[in-house]
């Protein structure tokens, strides 16, 4: 498994257009054979700050993923609306050793 955390900063006027967007790409997401979860987080403080919690099955899913027009329409459609520059994390997971998916 490989788990990767995308951190957005959004400008306050775009919170509700980002989450429509995002929801969107990760319904989508879902459906893909290498991915296993795909969370979206707003943090509690401060609304205009998510994490994506993106849980793949294998190293060249991200990959994969990114080639999607459904990733290319929410990467495009969300460009404007970064209050800075998104960054990831990328994690391998521990326990559980299966992650149960």
């Amino acid at each position: 498994m490989l788990i990767v955390h995308v951190h957005a900063h959004v400008k306050p006027e775009y919170v509700e257009a980002f989450k429509a967007a995002t929801l969107e790409n990760a319904r989508q997401s879902v459906c893909e054979p290498g991915v296993a979860r795909f969370d979206v987080l707003q943090q509690a403080d401060d609304p205009t700050r998510f994490i994506l919690v993106e849980v793949y099955r294998t190293p060249d899913a991200p990959a994969k993923h990114k080639e999607t027009a459904h990733y290319a329409k929410w990467r495009d459609t969300v460009a404007p609306m970064m209050a800075e520059p998104r960054t990831s994390v990328k994690f391998t997971n521990v326990f559980p050793d299966d992650a149960g998916f």
